[in-house]
This record gives C-alpha cells, sequence and structure tokens, in this order.
C-alpha cells in the first residue's frame, strides 16, 4: 500500500487486528521524535495525523483537535502526562542507542539501559506526551 497517497477511507478500510492511536499535541514532532530515535518510518505526517511504521507494526499518531467530537477527548487529561499506564515496547529497537539519542527530543530518561532477569536488555523512555517507550533486545 502506498500509505503518502491512500485515501483516508481507504487506509480505514484495511486496518486489521490490534490498531493503536496515540492522541499527542504535536504530531509533527512526535513522528520526528519516534523516526530519529527509534529508527520508525513515518508517512502522510501533518499537524493532524500521522502513520507511523515500527517493523511490520503500524500505528497513527492523532493530534487532540482530531477527537473534538469524540468522547474520549474530554478524558485528556489537561497537564501531562497523559499516557501513565502504558507502556509501548520496541523489541527490535538497541536500547542503548534509543536512550543516547532520547534527550535530543525532550524525552526523560526513566530507567537507563539495563540487563533484566527475563531475557532482555531494555530502558525506559518517558516522551513528551507521557507514554513510556521500552526499547529493548534479547540478551
Amino acid at each position: 500500500m502506498d500509505y503518502e497517497n491512500v485515501s483516508a477511507s481507504d487506509f480505514g478500510a484495511s486496518l486489521t487486528g490490534l490498531g493503536i492511536n496515540l492522541l499527542v499535541r504535536d504530531v509533527v514532532a512526535q513522528a520526528d521524535m519516534l523516526s530519529q530515535v527509534f529508527d520508525m518510518t513515518a508517512f502522510r505526517v501533518s499537524a493532524d495525523f500521522a502513520i507511523m511504521r515500527y517493523g511490520t507494526a503500524m500505528f497513527q499518531l492523532h493530534s487532540d483537535g482530531t477527537y473534538h467530537a469524540n468522547p474520549y477527548q474530554g478524558l485528556l487529561p489537561e497537564n501531562p502526562p497523559r499516557g501513565a499506564g502504558c507502556e509501548l515496547r520496541l523489541y527490535e529497537t538497541d536500547p542503548d542507542l534509543a536512550a543516547a539519542r532520547a534527550e535530543a527530543f525532550g524525552m526523560t530518561l526513566l530507567q537507563p539501559p539495563t540487563d533484566k532477569p527475563h531475557g532482555l536488555r531494555e530502558t525506559y523512555l518517558l516522551c513528551p506526551d507521557g507514554y513510556a517507550w521500552v526499547p529493548s533486545r534479547p540478551l
């Protein structure tokens, strides 16, 4: 699928399985951060929307304004962080490299790269919208 030129209706009709939409204050900045820190690919980046690809997984970024008629909008906190309780795990990203890149994009290092007993080396990075991104690799 040509993600740069697909219509909204064709893209929506193509979605299957589990879908993830992240509501963010600044779609362009979030897409840039995800691309630069985690080597994701961003498509159709605008002030309102972006399609993100991580390996074979796809997800979407939406600006707050795109949810103006959605009941979920009223649940968003006015002050960050927003994403408390949501871990977005990236099993194919070097945690040491991501941690080294993160500060330049306003991310907070919650936990430095650490070897864990469950067989992964991982780091916890909090983005400006409050989501916990957890890049990891097998030990």
